[in-house]
């Protein structure tokens, strides 16, 4: 039995653009023939059996011909395969769509066309330059800027005479020459001219200036492939218009080693202001099963008076096992609760109860000063925490009150990244490096061994709190900056006001 191919659009870099369709698609595929504009990110939505065919193409350096691809494709849905070839932008803007439809239609191979934003529109958008504007652009035309006969030379004169917005596609390496036929055929040498690096994606890069000026201004900054180029008067309205690149992280590389779960709503908050993110977990949650005294001590619930959860990991694995044993929230209704900040105290609500005791200080010393003063002897306190943990806490309490150390999970470190991390590190100029905890710090520098150093000295190493600090200055190293409110918020308002 024969397979199916869906030639998709990618959209020009920003994983988010791709369309509800396509990702569908995405999703299913047997098979993924993917390219190097597509965003890796797009593949993380892939099946964990999916198999994977990179066919990446830069300028003079394919990883296979055009030629090469249009077999592949085939051959692997001949064998009854779910092909989908993911292609940056759109399939059939520039994108060899039409000659891989043709390939498989030859050769009686069912496929399907998902159309994706291209990046002569969305890489002009994120740059702040609206591709037509009823004032100044009522048309647009997008012009390759590598013929496929390199001795073939485009219209200039018609193009030079055209008074929309052009758009050049993959042109960089002949920007000069475009912007020289440009100008000796009419068209004015102070027409504004731009060109985008990695358009829509966290590298985005954009150079203004004129057709006279614009390819120094591009040797000069150093633009490479991929990269767009636009000419005309749409140019001037970005400096109103550029939303994008006015994102606060844009251009800063941010290297997380929070545990994968819970690393993702932080991910998507310094993404959504800009910035790069290189997730390098270090520790792994694993819940301690089975679990005889978590069980009892849930059953015989009501003898408690206090219950305390010092982080949003014991926060979950309490309430799903809770769950699981058939409980009702309402037995919690005489207990007080306690969460040590905001995040485990957000972790609680979201099994409907609000936590009686938040201190202000985002730490166990916090939560002693708070519950020294309610406390007494006659409190039985359950606090279903990590096996290794600070031990401040339980000493201090059980000099007031009864407590029930009850030890729910353990973290072990995450050492499946380290190569890949190593190499986009070295890749990198600069890096912050978030440390949320002492054990993200320590088994960063035990996962790294004797690569620690020169990472943690080419980076600017950020701490969430005072005791991750201390962690930190007693290995040796220095802390570039603390959070001055020990939460994930805290670090990004800190990150928010680097220049």
């Amino acid at each position: 039995m024969k397979g199916k191919v869906y030639l998709i659009g990618a959209g020009p870099g920003d994983p988010d653009l791709i369309t509800l369709k396509g990702l569908s698609y995405l999703k299913k595929a047997d098979v993924v023939v993917y390219d190097r504009l597509a965003s890796p990110k797009l593949l993380d939505h892939i099946k964990r059996d999916a198999k994977l065919i990179y066919v990446g193409k830069a300028s003079k350096n394919h990883v296979k011909t055009q030629d090469e691809i249009n077999e592949i494709i085939y051959q692997e849905a001949k064998d009854g395969n779910l092909v989908v070839r993911l292609k940056g932008g759109d399939p059939y803007v520039f994108g060899r769509g039409g000659e891989e439809g043709i390939y498989l239609y030859d050769r009686g191979i069912e496929f399907e066309v998902v159309p994706g934003v291209t990046s002569a529109i969305g890489g002009l958008c994120y740059a702040g330059i609206p591709i037509t504007h009823r004032d100044i652009a009522t048309s647009f035309h997008v012009i390759t800027g590598h013929l496929k006969d390199e001795e073939e030379e485009l219209d200039w004169k018609s193009l030079s005479a055209l008074k929309g917005t052009l758009v050049f596609l993959m042109g960089v390496s002949n920007l000069k020459n475009i912007s020289e036929n440009l100008m000796k055929n009419g068209k004015c040498k102070d027409t504004p001219a731009a060109i985008i690096n990695w358009g829509t994606t966290l590298s985005q890069k954009t150079v203004i200036g004129t057709l006279s000026n614009i390819y120094d201004k591009a040797i000069e900054e150093n633009i490479k492939p991929p990269s767009l180029i636009v000419v005309g008067d749409v140019v001037g309205l970005r400096e109103k218009l550029n939303f994008f690149e006015n994102k606060p992280l844009l251009g800063k590389n941010i290297v997380i080693t929070r545990e994968k779960s819970y690393a993702s709503e932080t991910i998507n908050k310094i993404e959504e202001l800009g910035g790069n993110v290189i997730s390098f977990p270090t520790i792994k949650v694993e819940k301690i099963s089975p679990n005889e005294e978590l069980d009892k001590s849930i059953r015989n619930i009501t003898n408690y008076s206090y219950l305390i959860f010092t982080s949003v990991n014991g926060v979950n694995i309490f309430f799903q096992r809770f769950f699981q044993l058939g409980m009702d929230i309402r037995t919690l209704a005489n207990i007080e609760i306690a969460a040590v900040g905001p995040k485990t105290a957000a972790a609680i609500g979201k099994y409907g109860i609000n936590p009686d005791i938040i201190p202000n200080e985002f730490v166990a010393e916090g939560l002693i000063d708070e519950l020294s003063k309610v406390l007494s002897k006659e409190d039985n306190v359950l606090i279903p925490r990590a096996k290794i943990g600070r031990n401040e806490l339980i000493n201090e309490l059980s000099q007031i009150a009864t407590i029930n150390d009850l030890k729910i999970y353990h973290t072990v470190k995450d050492e499946e990244n380290k190569e890949e991390i190593m190499d986009t590190l070295n890749d990198l100029d600069s890096y912050y490096l978030l440390f949320t905890s002492s054990s993200t710090f320590t088994n960063f520098s035990e996962i790294l061994k004797e690569d620690v150093g020169p990472a943690l000295e080419k980076g600017k190493i950020v701490s969430i709190g005072p005791i991750t600090t201390k962690t930190i200055e007693e290995a040796g190293y220095s802390v570039y900056k603390q959070a001055k409110e020990y939460t994930i918020d805290g670090i990004l308002e800190l990150l928010i006001k680097e220049k």
